[in-house]
Formats: C-alpha cells, structure tokens, sequence
C-alpha cells in the first residue's frame, strides 16, 4: 500500500525530472521535449480552437510522468472530463481514483458571479494552490473567473501564480483571446513563461487545430513552431502535416 502523503512522482522517478512531456512524442518535439517545470504556461486561442484539448493531452503526459494533477475547471464536470479523455483513448480513470488527479468544477448551478465573489475565489484559487501537494496545476479556463475582474486583480492573481512557480508548482492557465482587451494580453503573456496559441487552419475542405508555440523559456529554436492536429473519438490526437494545411 501506497503511503497517502507519497507523491506519485516519488513512486516513479524521484526528483531528476526538469521537463513536463505532454504524452505525445510530435507535439514534445515542437516544444523542445516539453514544457519546463516549475513554470507558468499560457494556453491562448479563441473558441474550439482545441485550448482543452492541448490540456487534457498535458494532464495525461504529467500523469505518465508520475505527477500529481489538480484541474480548476468551467469547462465541465468531473465525470465528463473523465468521459472526454477516455474518448481521446486517455485512460485516467485509475490516477483519479487514486488521488493522483483532483478535479475541481468552478460552475455551480445558480450562483451568480460579481466582482466581489470573483476577486473571493482568485483568492481563495491561490490559497488551495499554496497548500497543495499537487506539482502541476490546469485552470481551464481563465475566462470565467476574470469576467467581474478589475486588471489589476488579474495581474496580481497572475503573479501569484509565478510566485507558487518559483516555490515548485508548474501551472498551466487557459483563455480566450476575445475576452481580454489587448493591453491585458500583453501583460498576461509577458508574465508566462511559455505561450501556446491555438487556432484553426484548412485542409481541402475541413479544419484542423493548430498549435502554435509563440515562446518556450530556456527551449531553442521552439519560437514559431507550428503543430497540426485533429481529434478522431475513441483515437485521440491525429497528428496532421502543416504543409497540407492553410493557417
């Protein structure tokens, strides 16, 4: 039996681990092998662009790589989460069951979101993210709790977080572009230390998604690196060629 207070990433591997690989061997080559630890990860992009799709790929690269995951979520429940990683043939069910993965849903039915509960739950975010024991942190996505937010209590939720960064925890934050104006979006992106944008581009006559890597702290030769990819249910990612597509 597995002591309680043991991380995962103890069991299998200890502490020699300096890059967060996202499970995918394409999409790690595009990030110089993955994203760096004890980082914060901007995830950027508009609607269906594949923004939960990057992270649910992250969270199942961090599991593999024995880490202990919290996802802060408004984009579904617990139980569809799981639901939507199974269907990507990601299998987590056995990490949640554990504890290796808590998930915590930020939508609740009939509670109305002001600029006093928000700038309550950025904090209260903050403090459950101090005291855990988890090593990488997903809020997917930023864009609800910033709807009653000042800039400057974002900017400074923002810090926090590169505060906790430098004290271990690896966090990995989603947003949407149109809802920031963009002088917050030049801060937001220069306070991360790796920026992923995702849009969508043509291939003949469908879309795919597109992740582009805009900057990856410490990597080489990462800085417009362009990855492609479709999502086949009950396969997961299909890696597509970018010379087939039109961004």
């Amino acid at each position: 039996m597995f002591d309680e207070d043991e991380s995962l990433g103890n069991l299998l591997g200890g502490d020699d681990r300096k890059i967060l690989s996202t499970g995918n061997n394409e999409i790690d080559k595009k990030l110089a092998d993955g994203l760096p630890l004890e980082s914060l990860t901007l995830i950027e992009g508009e609607n269906d662009t594949g923004k939960s799709v990057m992270t649910q790929q992250i969270i199942w690269g961090a599991m593999k790589g024995g880490f202990n995951v919290e996802l802060f979520t408004s984009e579904s429940t617990s139980k569809s989460f799981i639901s939507q990683m199974d269907s990507m043939s990601l299998d987590i069910s056995d990490y949640y069951a554990w504890g290796y993965l808590k998930i915590f849903p930020m939508h609740t039915l009939g509670f109305e979101w002001g600029e006093k509960e928000m700038q309550g739950i950025l904090k209260r975010i903050i403090a459950k993210i101090r005291a855990s024991k988890a090593e990488v942190i997903v809020i997917d996505s930023l864009t609800l709790l910033t709807e009653s937010t000042s800039q400057s209590d974002l900017l400074a939720f923002l810090t926090n977080c590169k505060n906790l960064v430098d004290h271990g925890k690896t966090i990995l934050i989603t947003l949407h572009t149109y809802a920031f104006e963009e002088d917050t979006l030049v801060r937001i992106r220069s306070i991360c230390d790796a920026h992923l944008f995702m849009k969508k581009a043509l291939v003949g006559d469908k879309y795919v998604m597109v992740m582009e890597v805009i900057k990856v702290r410490g990597a080489r030769k990462t800085t417009g690196n362009l990855v492609s990819f479709e999502v086949h249910p009950g396969y997961g990612m299909k890696i597509i060629p970018m010379s087939s597509a039109r961004v």
